[in-house]
């Protein structure tokens, strides 16, 4: 049944290929900017869909199951654009801040397989608090990635490097995102490993 949160939701995953779209034309600090803009908007639409499913009590099996997906694409989608475009890339160690992205694919691959393992057992995984902020460290630092291309002169210096602002902030919340990411990907792999033979 398509209520007001699964529309919310469903926009989300139809306004992706859009976000990628501007994210895919490095220089273009305008489309940046626009895309900085349309995450912004996704992100309020994935708080709202879920606020307005459990406030007016229409969570739905729909809901449940396109929320976390949505959510899952847009970073998969944002991560790889963003890869690909060399924006992964700072100080020090250049291009190893790929692995900080990796690790957070990979884990969401992962606990999703988890999840589609333990279903038919009947065993939640619910989120946990560290998974919320690793949420957060996620959300923050792809934003503040995109920004970074949108406001090429937000710069400071460091010593003797000259750094972009917004681009060193998501870089930073990338890597704490990424360490998160590990600790409860293992939290949720102890709980699934209990119930495999």
């Amino acid at each position: 049944m398509l209520n007001l949160p699964n529309i919310l939701t469903l926009s989300r995953i139809v306004a992706i290929p859009l976000l990628a779209w501007f994210l895919w034309w490095p220089g273009w600090e305008v489309g940046y900017l626009i895309a900085f803009a349309l995450y912004c908007l996704m992100g309020i639409t994935d708080y709202f869909d879920g606020y307005l499913a459990r406030t007016s009590g229409t969570v739905s099996k729909l809901g449940i199951f396109l929320d976390p997906i949505a959510d899952k694409i847009m970073v998969a989608a944002v991560i790889l654009v963003l890869a690909a475009q060399g924006v992964l890339r700072g100080p020090y160690v250049g291009d190893m801040h790929v692995v900080a992205g990796l690790i957070i694919l990979m884990r969401e691959i992962a606990v999703s397989g988890l999840r589609e393992f333990l279903g038919p057992l009947q065993v939640s995984v619910p989120v946990s608090r560290l998974a919320k902020w690793k949420t957060t460290f996620q959300m923050v630092s792809l934003g503040a990635l995109i920004l970074g291309q949108g406001l090429p002169r937000w710069t400071v210096t460091m010593g003797e490097i000259e750094a972009n602002l917004p681009h060193t902030v998501g870089l930073t919340t990338l890597w704490a995102a990424a360490v998160l990411t590990v600790i409860t990907g293992w939290d949720y792999l102890r709980v699934g490993l209990k119930h495999m033979d």
